[in-house]
Formats: C-alpha cells, structure tokens, sequence
C-alpha cells in the first residue's frame, strides 16, 4: 500500500507529500467502523472548498501548484492507462491469493478479519436454578451452623473491646478458608459509656435503686419535673394526652419498651418540650428478671452521630458537627423493679382506655401528677473508639462490579446471643455453602456477593453507616441489595420481613420453596403467610431477611440474650429455625446473582405510590372545602407524576417482555435501569447531615409523602404547626423526586415521559 501511495504520489505531484490524514467514520446505522484514507491533494481540494487561502494549506504550509497542470495531454493520458494496468494487475494478484487461501490452512500468529463484527458479551453458564436450590439445601447444615455458634458466642464483645477485636480476627481467618478475598475497614467513632458517676433517677426526693442500664447519645444533664406516663411513647400517645388537655410541658415522661425505638420515644417527648424520658419493660411485654437493666441508644439515626454524612475515618479533618438526630433532652432506662416503685405511687387522672393493661404489681397506671417529681441526673462518657469492619467477597464471572451485601452485627453488649451470635454463625456458613458450591459443583454467580461483619451495631449500625458513607459514590450505583442478619431469630410464633417492595415478588416465591420448621410437609409460605403473605412483610428499607419472632419481646439489649433464653423462646429449635432463615437468605442472594435480571420488581412500588398520593389527594380536597386550603394547590403535577411511574415501570416490563435476554450487554443496560429505583427515591432536596432518612416512602422527615399527609391533617385541624407555605414547598419537591425516579427508570433522555 506504501508502495501504491508513493508511485500515486509520483505520478501527480513528481514527489511524495508529506503528511497523511485517516478520517475514522462511524456508521450510525450500527455497521462496522470503515476508514477513509484521504492523500494531501485531497486536504487541498478541501481547504479550497471551505474557504481556505490561495497559498495556504490546513496545516499552513506554502502551497505548490500542482505540476500537473504543466504536462501535456498525451502525456496525462499515459499515465492514466499506467495506473489501470496497475490496478488490473493488483487485482489478479488478490485474486489469485484469495483462492489460495481457500485450500490451503493460514498458519500465522495474527488473526484474520474477514468482517469486522461487533464484540458482544458472552453468557457465562451456571447450573440450573433446581440444581442450586438442592444444593444449597443439602449444603447448609445445622450441624455447621452450632459449631459455628459454639466459636462465636461470646460473654463480652462490647464495640472496640478485645473480645470484639478476637471475634474479627476469627472471622476474618474463616474467609480466608474459604478462599474468598478478604479486606477490613477501621473507623475512630465516638460513643457513650457509663461515667465514674452513676446515672440516677430520684423519686419524691429519694433515689431510686441505682441500675447499670443507660441510653448512649441521651443529653448529660439533670433536669427535674413532674411525672407524666405516656404509655408506648407514640406520637398517638401524646395526641391522646393533649386530647385531654394535659401538658407535656417541662413533664419527665414514662414510657413502656416496646412498639417503637428508643431514639423515636425520646423524639416524640422532646418536640412537645418534655424534660426528660425514663423508658422501662412492662411484664405484659418481657418474660425477665425485676432488676434486668435495659441498654440501648436514642440516637434517631445511624452512624457516628459526631460525623454526620461522612466516615469517621482516622485523621480525617472535618469541621465539628453534630447529628440533627441527638435529642437534647436526658433519657435512661429503668428496671421493672424502679419502674414498680414510681408508677405504683403515682396520683392524678387515670389513664385512657387501654393503657392500664400493664403488669407492674400494685399499680394503677395512673397519669400522675404536680406533686410526683422525679430528677434524672444522666452522667454518660463521650469517649473515640477503633472498631473494625471485616469483608469477604465471592466474585462474579460476569458483572463482577455489580454486588448484593450480606452483614451481620458482631458486638453486643451482654452475651448478645440473638442479637448478633447467630447472624454472625449463620453469615460464616453461607459464605462456607456458597463458596463450596463454587469450588466442587460449577456454581459460577453472575455477579458478586460481599459478606461483611460489622462491629458498633447496639450504637445505631455505627459500622456498617461509617463503610456506607465511606464510598457512597461508588456504592451508589454497584451495590443493589442488602440482607441484614441482625436479630434474625427471636421466637417461634411468627414469621415477619422487613423489606423494600422491589422484593417482595421474590420474597414469596422464596418461601414458597422452603419448607417450614414447625411442619415439613407445609412450605413456608402456607404455614405462615397463606393467601395474604403480604401481612408477613414490613414495608421497610434495613432488613431483607427473614425474622422468626415471639409473641413476648425478646430481651435484646441486655444480659439475659444468652442461649438458654433463645431456646425458650424458641422452643428449643434454635438450629431448626437458624436453618430455615439460613434457606430464605441463601435462596434470595443466590438469585439474585444467578439469572440474567435482577429479581427485583419496579412495578410493586407503584401501588405504594398509587396509596399515598390516594390518601393526600383526599385531604387536600377536604382542606380546599373547608377554605383551609387555597384552590390553587393542585393535585395535576403528583397525580402526573405518578403516572409517569406507571409508565416507565409498564415500558420496563415490557422491555424485558421482549428482549434478548442471552444478550448479557441489554441485560447490564435494563439492570442498570432497576438499580436506580431505590436511590431515586431517596430526596436530593435535603442533607444527608440534616435527614437521616432521605427516602420519601420508607425515610422519615418534612420530606416525605407520609409527612405531607400529617401537615394536611394539621392544615385541616388549624394545628399551630400547619404552615401552608412550607407545605406548598414540601409538596412540589416530593412532587420532583418522584418525577426524577420515573426518569432514572425510564432509562434513556429519549425516552423519558417528562410531562410537568
């Protein structure tokens, strides 16, 4: 080719040019790339044509006149029967190699193109979803997991302790076995512990027996007022005291464990201005000893609340700040036994319907009243501790950069059995099952799974949010599931899930294919759920996992969470049902990295949208009919936006419906498109340092859809908190995540339905 140019280039211009341009084209009908080979007359020809200079080329250099324009005509003619009979020549000579090549085996070290085809992503096989579920089945065993349980159990393995540290390092030496790659993460968090001087509550003026139990991130203060119990702590509590016209005001309130979290008791007694929150377990609702001490936190959030939004890195300078979700006012636990003593001598109204059906001896559960002062002195550390975070990862074969997350609590603050004793067993034998299944029978998962122990789990999921806000921006768009395996047996009664709707599809398929512990013969699913399993399944964003519950709450958070009592609870099948969880947990990752799609259904959130903007559309029409209400807030922007939802998740359905679905690369571009659902909901309208809890359906805060339903309930009451502004605001804004969630599903700029 060299050759050709230069004799080309001889015959017109009488010396070869110096430069030569390819101009790579693509063809936009998606044939292959070809390449246009342009000589540097023809540079010329084009610098002429777009207005160039006379004695200029593009590259400005002197122009020479072409010295063909000095031969004769019979010479011209000469050289153009010299250049077909060079191409004739050429021909026959390609020709003839051609037919050669026909018989004869091209033995070279480079490859040969007779077309150019595009690349395309080549299955990787597994073994059929039967096969899997058999395995995983015959796998798992019971008698792994109480070995595993004998190692890991454990009397003392407080976050940052050394029996934290020595529990790591075992799981840590368990992956590695396995022959799974394997990392820690350490983090510098802060923590509360008890002080050199104990917390106490006074009665009357006189102290209350003094109890070990505290509630870490409570304000450290002493306050004093009246006693007021308010039964569960629930923002329905309180409204039923105000319905009464009775004063939360300067109030130390009482409340029972139970229903709701301690970080949402304290919240709900702190915006009505109460003093302080002392929380204790009724005998109606725990099965333990009158002086068993209660340990928890009130942190309504998660992570380090002294570095909101980012990780609590070792010598990573931020500026100082707090979480918006540390109460500012005292809260401490209180004994049965303390709790008897206060609540037996309380005075004042009686209680409303329903809440005297405590079990405290010799009380009434009466209200109290100005007379019934109590002093809550909480003297809580902030002390920094080193935790560490320990990983294993199963890599897929095909989408490697695409991962579900299995994570299990590691510390406790007594024995801490059920609490993370046996998600943390059950988290080491799935890792054992899987990778086995990988090594000796052909299991190859698409994509990749990360097993991960987390340590300060009792402070509010301390290390797994730290990891979290550590590489948010890469997990935001690889990372597209989570199991928790926190608290995953408790009892023997019930069967309860808390998971966001994109699972539950899988959910009862899941447990439609294990067989119940209690009865062999039934699956899961009809022994616990039946017709209407969906009353089985919290609406929730923390837990995938499967919970086996009983009917009295079990006594997380404190020393009495030891073996002994999980087989009471349990009914002496703490093996039984670790293996059942273990099955629904196994199940659910295994097809989640096993088939082409993700098993993760966009359609089911559009029933808890259709519910919500359902029950605001209903108030806003009643708040409009009572002039509340201006007639210019209108329902057309959420009611389209919604709509939007609908069709992007129908045209996903039907994408799929119709797709190729051997074609890996449509397959990543479709799952791409159901990874983006959950993020989207979350509000980018509000700080992750100020909300905690940014998703507008399952979070909590001024921005989701739950809350603009409680400030058309306010507007309608004429509360003083109703603000119709700021409920305009709060309105348009979740109006948008919406939309943009409808978006990000939608795929494609073209091809979304952006009709506000």
């Amino acid at each position: 080719m060299d050759q050709a140019r230069t004799t080309i280039s001889k015959i017109f211009n009488g010396e070869p040019r110096s430069y030569t341009r390819f101009n790579l084209t693509q063809n936009m009908e998606g044939d292959n790339s070809h390449v246009e080979m342009k000589l540097s007359s023809d540079m010329d020809d084009e610098v002429d044509a777009n207005g160039g200079g006379e004695n200029t080329n593009q590259h400005n250099h002197p122009y020479y006149p072409s010295k063909l324009n000095q031969r004769s005509p019979k010479t011209i003619c000469g050289f153009v029967i010299g250049i077909l009979f060079l191409f004739i020549i050429g021909y026959l000579i390609g020709y003839l190699s051609n037919r050669n090549t026909d018989k004869t085996e091209i033995k070279s070290n480079c490859p040969v193109f007779n077309e150019i085809a595009p690349v395309r992503a080549e299955a990787v096989y597994s073994l059929d979803w039967s096969d899997l579920r058999a395995l995983l089945k015959k796998k798992l065993t019971t008698l792994n997991i109480n070995t595993n349980l004998r190692e890991f159990s454990s009397a003392s393995h407080q976050a940052g302790s050394t029996g934290d540290e020595a529990l790591a390092n075992k799981i840590m030496g368990k992956f590695k076995t396995f022959g799974m790659s394997t990392w820690t993460d350490e983090h510098y968090v802060k923590i509360h512990e008890p002080g050199s001087s104990n917390n106490r509550v006074l009665f009357r003026g006189n102290v209350v027996e003094t109890t070990e139990g505290y509630l870490a991130y409570s304000a450290i203060k002493t306050v004093q007022g009246a006693a007021l119990y308010a039964h569960y702590g629930r923002a329905e509590d309180f409204r039923r005291l105000q319905d009464r016209n009775i004063d939360v005001n300067g109030k130390v309130v009482l409340v029972r464990a139970g229903l709701l979290s301690f970080a949402e008791k304290v919240a709900n007694a702190a915006s009505l201005n109460a003093s302080a929150v002392l929380i204790y377990p009724d005998p109606v609702n725990y099965s333990i000893k009158e002086d068993t001490a209660l340990f928890g936190h009130v942190h309504l959030g998660t992570g380090d609340p002294y570095t909101p939004g980012f990780p609590s890195f070792n010598h990573t300078q931020f500026p100082p700040a707090q979480s918006s979700g540390l109460p500012s006012i005292p809260a401490q636990t209180i004994t049965i036994k303390q709790a008897t003593a206060i609540m037996s001598k309380l005075g004042g109204r009686t209680s409303p319907d329903g809440w005297s059906d405590g079990m405290l001896r010799d009380t009434m559960y009466s209200l109290g009243d100005e007379g019934d002062i109590i002093t809550v002195e909480v003297n809580n550390v902030l002390i920094q501790k080193k935790i560490h975070n320990v990983f294993g990862v199963i890599k897929g074969y095909m989408d490697a950069d695409r991962y579900i997350v299995i994570g299990a609590q590691r510390d406790a603050w007594g024995p801490g059995y059920a609490r993370s004793t046996v998600g943390t067993s059950l988290l080491v034998e799935l890792a054992r099952t899987i990778t086995d299944m990988i090594k000796n029978d052909g299991f190859k998962p698409k994509r990749s799974i990360v097993f991960a122990s987390w340590s300060a789990g009792e402070f509010g999921s301390v290390g797994a949010t730290e990891w979290l806000e550590g590489y948010l921006t890469s997990l935001n768009m690889k990372m597209f599931s989570y199991i928790s395996l926190d608290e995953v047996i408790s009892g023997f009664d019930s069967f309860k899930a808390t998971a966001s709707p994109l699972l539950y599809e899988l959910l009862e398929s899941t447990m439609k294919q294990v067989s119940s512990p209690v009865d062999a013969t039934k699956s899961l699913h009809e022994q616990f759920a039946g017709s209407n399993w969906e009353k089985s399944v919290y609406i929730g964003s923390k837990h995938v996992a499967d919970v086996f519950q009983s009917s009295k709450s079990y006594p997380f958070g404190t020393i009495e969470d030891t073996d002994q009592t999980l087989e009471r609870y349990t009914s002496y099948n703490t093996l039984k049902l670790a293996k059942t969880a273990g099955e629904v947990v196994g199940l659910v990752t295994l097809r989640l990295v096993h088939d082409h799609l993700l098993k993760l259904n966009v359609a089911k959130y559009t029933s808890v949208i259709r519910s919500y903007v359902s029950q605001i559309r209903s108030k806003v029409e009643s708040c409009q009919t009572s002039g509340r209400l201006p007639s210019t807030v209108t329902m057309q922007w959420l009611l389209s936006a919604q709509g939007s939802y609908d069709r992007a998740a129908s045209a996903l359905i039907s994408a799929i419906r119709n797709s190729d679905l051997d074609d890996m690369e449509q397959c990543r571009i479709i799952n791409n498109r159901i990874m983006r659902v959950e993020g989207s909901l979350l509000s980018p309208y509000v700080s992750p340092r100020e909300s905690l809890f940014r998703h507008i359906l399952l979070g909590s805060g001024s921005h989701t859809l739950a809350a603009l339903v409680d400030h058309l309930e306010a507007i309608k009451g004429g509360h003083e908190s109703a603000d119709i502004d700021q409920f305009k605001n709060q309105f348009a804004l979740a109006t948008w995540t919406i939309q943009g969630c409808a978006n990000a599903l939608a795929g494609e700029v073209w091809d979304m339905d952006n009709e506000i």
